[in-house]
């Protein structure tokens, strides 16, 4: 198969850019994605333990910001999908829509596959302690000069660079 290249950066970071002042002029929030996995997570509490979802204090307390809808009615919601509907049709119409594992010379499929589930989980974690993913907090939070974004990518790059030491064996 015949690899396409991928989109300038520079470009790409341009129309992130335009998105971003898109969404924070549409919306009047920036981007994110932690909320919509919030917001799934509810909608299945709710379906599958009806019980436990109305004596719980955060699932009674997160319903009552969707009064008198689902939680799956939400922007976030939204855009996560859209985001997934993008992505497919990018990998399609590039010619980049295969099921593969990219690995190393020196890494397994299995050290793949249970680094992305602990990188996921750890993500997961991490944007609920967090208060955002790093697009909200990070992306958005910059986009608006915000302190606490500034001192998230900071921090972002920091940690990459530093756990990048340790783990570039598994890529060269």
């Amino acid at each position: 198969m015949e690899e396409t290249k991928y989109m300038n950066p520079y470009l790409a970071g341009v129309l992130l850019g335009l998105l971003l002042i898109a969404t924070i002029y549409i919306t009047g929030r920036g981007l994110g994605a932690s909320g919509a996995i919030k917001s799934y997570a509810v909608t299945v509490v709710e379906k599958v333990a009806p019980t436990h979802a109305e004596n719980t204090k955060f699932y009674k307390e997160y319903g009552k910001e969707h009064a008198g809808g689902s939680p799956l009615m939400n922007w976030l919601v939204f855009e996560v999908t859209g985001v997934l509907i993008g992505a497919f049709l990018s990998g399609l119409i590039s010619n980049r829509l295969d099921f593969k594992f990219e690995k190393g010379p020196h890494s397994t499929t299995k050290m793949r596959v249970v680094g992305a589930l602990v990188g996921g989980l750890l993500w997961g974690i991490g944007s609920q302690l967090g208060r955002g993913c790093t697009s909200g907090a990070a992306l958005s939070g910059m986009a608006v000069m915000s302190t606490g974004g500034i001192i998230t990518m900071f921090s972002i790059f920091a940690g990459a660079y530093a756990f990048a030491y340790f783990f570039r064996k598994f890529w060269i």
